[in-house]
Parts: C-alpha cells; structure tokens; sequence
C-alpha cells in the first residue's frame, strides 16, 4: 500500500454500463459499521472494539467489482457530543449524509428501534440520497418482533431495507447488490486493486489505538491521540516510532502499566497486525505523552487530523 504507488497508479477505462460511487455508512456508536466495511472490502482497514465511538475519521474503503465501484466512507457513530472532539466527529458525520450517492443506515436489529435511530432517520428525511436501512447483527437476534418497528420506519421513508450480520457474513452478498442496485453508472475513481485512500501511516496509527482499546476498554477510551513520528525503511526491517497521546498523568500511568508490561503488551499486539498491512518484520517503539485536554483544543485537533471535513 505504498503512497507513492497510490498516486502514480494509472486509472483505466472500466467496461460498458460499469457502475460507481460513494456509499456514506452511518449509524449509532457500534451498531457495526466498520465491520461491515471490512468484510465488503476484504480486508481490515478499519478499526473494531466492543467500545462505542471507536471510528474518528471519514476512512474510505474501496471494493471494485466486475460490475461495480463501491467507495464506503464510514463515519463516526452519530451521538450526543461531549466535548470539541465530539462535535467535529458527529458535524463530519452529519455532512456525509449529502455528500454520497447512497447512504447505508445501518442499525442494531437485536435491540428494539430507539430514540438514536428516530434522531438519525429524522436527519436522512431531508436527503435525497437513496437510502438502505441495514439490519446488522441478525445472528445475535431474538426477538423477531423488533424487525416490525424497523420495516415502518422504512416503507414510512420509501427505503430499501437488508437484513444481515456482518460478524457472520449471512446476507452480505445481498447487501452488496441492493448496494449496486442503487448506484449510477460512473467510472473508477480509483485503482481498482486500491482498498483504502488513507495512507499507510494512518491505517499504522489506527491499528495502534485499537489496540490500546481492546487492552485498557474502559479506563482509557477517548482520550488517546496516535502520532506516528517516524518511519524508517530497511531491506528487511519496517522501524516504526509512534508517540501515544493522552490527557492525563493517570492514564499515562495505565498505558505503561505495572513494570512496563502494558504499553508492552499493547506494542506486541499492534505489531502483529502492521506486519499484515506492510508484509514484512516491523520494530514498533512506543512512547506516551501526557497532553491536558487535547480534545478540548482545535489546535491540538487540527494537528491530530480532526478538522471539520466541510471547512
């Protein structure tokens, strides 16, 4: 996933009545959107973790078919703001809406329709995007009377409805039809052997943060920032200098854990996981750096990568 290959690689001319575009994955906080963009692609490009908000950044993800060019830009989940970082990532959400050519709404069919996905249909009411209401996570439902209350809302609005579990993979097939189906024809606007258009020192840095999720969950969820400070390049060795950002001294203290072994721990997992997207060994250091609150800052945002995406 070189960058420099990335934008020196020619487009061609894709066949007759070939279809593309942009399909905007939006939902509440992990309902399962970046699982769903993965598996379509084929490949983890996206960060995953059982704790809600994981997704901060707009990531796109590319699946290019004989038939089709999909381009998935999953979002942040749609929530109640708490500070200024929350507010960036939920107006980024919000502008994607109108900025796609299909919107994929995607909720948690095992739960019963709530005020968060109320909130989030009321937003797409005023869109004319297509619009197809995923039902994620049918392999973890048991209550079939929840599908009924999902099926309104959408025949109110006239949208498509696909009903799935992308942990599974049941129904994805069907997904990525309806998905085709609502698309126009258009050309590649990508390589068609790309799956991502971030670079590889984001995708480097996420892989690194979702580790730190899955390891602390709780006690330092938010407030972690990645930078990756330098790559350096060998025949056989990737070395990778990453500096992990948080708020506080108390979070630091939890990162490192006791004797080290947590920030050890957290570099031996994320290291694994480079290593697939790179194909190769990698040295990954790691060091923590204590920022008071940096999500509180546009500075500190702008610098991390979260702007506004509109501005």
């Amino acid at each position: 996933m070189s960058e420099e290959a990335d934008i020196y690689t020619p487009i061609p001319t894709p066949p007759e009545n070939y279809r593309s575009g942009f399909v905007g994955i939006i939902g509440r906080p992990n309902v399962g959107k970046s699982t769903i963009m993965n598996f379509l692609v084929g490949q983890k490009i996206a960060i995953t973790s059982p704790v809600a908000q994981t997704t901060r950044n707009r990531l796109r993800g590319i699946l290019t078919t004989e038939e089709a060019q999909i381009i998935f830009v999953d979002t942040p989940g749609i929530h109640k703001p708490h500070h200024q970082l929350g507010k960036v990532l939920v107006k980024n959400a919000q502008s994607s809406i109108n900025a796609v050519d299909v919107v994929l709404f995607v909720v948690d069919c095992a739960t019963e329709l709530g005020g968060g996905d109320r909130y989030i249909a009321e937003l797409l009411t005023e869109t004319q995007t297509p619009v197809i209401l995923g039902l994620n996570k049918a392999d973890q439902q048991t209550e079939e009377q929840f599908d009924d209350r999902y099926r309104e809302l959408a025949a109110e609005r006239n949208w498509t409805i696909a009903k799935f579990s992308a942990l599974q993979g049941d129904g994805m097939k069907n997904l990525q039809r309806s998905i085709i189906e609502n698309l126009e024809p258009g050309p590649y606007y990508y390589p068609p052997d790309l799956v991502t258009d971030q670079p590889e020192r984001f995708i480097m840095g996420e892989l690194i943060r979702e580790q730190i999720l899955l390891l602390t969950r709780e006690e330092v969820p938010h407030s972690v920032a990645i930078e990756i400070e330098k790559v350096v390049e060998e025949p056989k060795l990737t070395r990778v200098f990453a500096a992990i950002n948080v708020e506080r001294p108390s979070q630091k203290a939890i990162l490192l854990g006791k004797g080290g072994g947590m920030i050890k721990s957290i570099g031996t997992a994320a290291r694994e996981q480079i290593q697939k997207l790179i194909e190769g060994q990698v040295y990954l250091e790691l060091f923590v750096k204590v920022l008071p609150k940096w999500r509180q800052s546009r500075v500190r945002l702008a610098e991390f990568g979260y702007r506004v995406e509109d501005e």
